[in-house]
């Protein structure tokens, strides 16, 4: 089965690592690309083509700043992976419950 285009919605743009990757960058706030591939370790060219990408899903914006173009995130387009990963976060909550009362059961029986 054929794989759906990347920039389809926010799922599939943040498939690639190195996407997340710019995401949490641009969670402490804007940066032009060329200071975003250095910090990550990649060219120029494939930071734009990532964050082009990042762009059509919703996920970054663009701002003109002179002759700079610095790139911001826009988490607003993270809603839906964000409603989707709720119900495994009430999964791994029931867990901890049941790990925190366990641990308390063995506290118990070693204080008796």
């Amino acid at each position: 089965m054929a794989r759906a285009a990347t920039t389809s919605d926010a799922f599939n743009a943040i498939a690639e690592p190195q996407r997340r990757d710019i995401l949490v960058l641009l969670r402490a706030g804007e940066w032009p690309v060329t200071d975003l591939a250095r910090q990550l370790g990649m060219s120029q060219p494939r930071a734009s083509k990532h964050l082009r990408v990042l762009r059509e899903v919703g996920l970054v914006r663009v701002r003109e700043a002179g002759k700079q173009r610095l790139y911001g995130l826009d988490a607003r387009a993270l809603q839906p992976v964000h409603e989707w990963l709720g119900g495994f976060e009430r999964f791994w909550a029931g867990g901890f419950d049941r790990l925190d009362a366990y641990v308390q059961e063995l506290k118990q029986a070693q204080e008796e």
